[in-house]
């Protein structure tokens, strides 16, 4: 077993996950890009690539890195591009989403050989975090305005919507879209393609797939158009734990056990969305969980063990991989987790370590 912290990514698991994409795909005609803004550990790629169709990206370097690790197709998103990237970007990819109608201006004539589209805000979106919600009041993200999507048709040839959240409720997802239906449909019927984004929940466990395949299928069907799914937590939902060791136990009142990783540099959504992290919930004994750095708020949450802790147990926190090690960084200087693979065999081989040159190397 590799030194902690780690992360450890179950490649059984995650072909369990990406064969529901696989259905998915058949069962609607659907195509589906893995969003790397959400997880882009491209170790696990060659397992990926024979279930999805390629990558979409937010930023020049997660295209290029989809370009070069994934293949296949490969989708350019920004919420806005330099005009130093721009050229770069259009060499990578196959087709560039603008997020502004000013941005399709500025650099569509520079995107000429590729299919381009545009975002589409619906004004709605299933977030219940203001922080994510991309149809918050005065959004930046896409444009809503119907007559200045319209003055656009001639230059793009197709739309992306992205508005679910971690939504694993179908019945939601179909409302919604029927709502884009009678809002745009008039325009949509004169797209080429349609994306309808990522955060639905669908490899979830009981998640109706195959209603959601029927749906998506009648929604090509009524618009003549190819319909694209950007799953990326989806992807890789229950696939990867955090490894840590625990360094010291503390009575402050509470039982508290401080382990050898942190919440702002290992697992940052937790802060910045103030929830806890998945914790083993068994038994009557009960510890915070904290992090080793010197941020007070550094907790990772409480658990609950069949026995008392002791320094050295290992303890796994579960669904570590979306949005976790896009976000890792440098915080206190603490060494990084390296990133290791349990094989369907059951062997595991670490991939990937980061070294104190790496640290020095970040900064300058």
């Amino acid at each position: 077993m590799p030194q902690t912290p780690h992360y450890l990514i179950d490649m059984g698991l995650l072909r369990a996950n990406m064969e529901k994409v696989a259905q998915l795909r058949e069962a609607s005609g659907a195509k589906a890009l893995l969003a790397l803004k959400c997880f882009a550990t491209w170790s696990v790629f060659d397992l990926m690539r024979d279930y999805m169709d390629g990558t979409t990206s937010s930023s020049l370097y997660e295209l290029r890195l989809g370009r070069e690790t994934f293949g296949k197709e490969t989708h350019a998103y920004s919420v806005a591009w330099a005009d130093h990237e721009i050229d770069e970007a259009v060499s990578y990819a196959d087709k560039i989403i603008f997020n502004s109608l000013s941005q399709l201006d500025r650099h569509g004539a520079r995107a000429q050989g590729i299919a381009t589209g545009l975002r589409l805000n619906p004004r709605f979106s299933t977030s219940g975090f203001d922080l994510a919600d991309p149809a918050r009041p005065f959004s930046r993200l896409g444009e809503s305005d119907l007559d200045r999507l319209e003055d656009a048709l001639d230059r793009i040839s197709g739309v992306m919507i992205h508005y679910n959240c971690e939504n694993g409720d179908f019945d939601l997802f179909d409302r919604q879209l029927t709502r884009i239906e009678a809002e745009f449909g008039g325009l949509l019927t004169r797209l080429d393609w349609v994306s309808l984004g990522g955060g639905i929940h669908f490899t979830g466990e009981g998640y109706p797939l195959d209603r959601l395949a029927d749906r998506l299928k009648a929604f090509q069907d009524r618009y003549g158009v190819q319909a694209y799914l950007e799953p990326g937590e989806a992807s890789v939902t229950k696939t990867t734990t955090l490894e840590v060791s625990v360094l010291d136990i503390l009575d402050t009142g509470k039982q508290v056990a401080i382990v050898d990783s942190s919440t702002e540099a290992h697992m940052l959504d937790l802060l910045i969305y103030r929830e806890d992290a998945k914790l083993p919930q068994e038994g009557d004994h009960v510890y915070q969980v904290a992090g080793k750095t010197c941020l007070a708020g550094d907790i990772f949450g409480e658990a609950r063990f069949a026995r008392p802790l002791q320094i050295g147990d290992r303890i796994s926190i579960s669904d570590a991989a979306g949005y976790t090690m896009v976000k890792k960084n440098w915080f206190n200087g603490l060494a990084q987790p390296s990133i290791a693979i349990r094989d369907e065999d059951g062997s595991i081989r670490t991939v990937r370590d980061f070294s104190y040159d790496e640290f020095k190397g970040s900064l300058s």
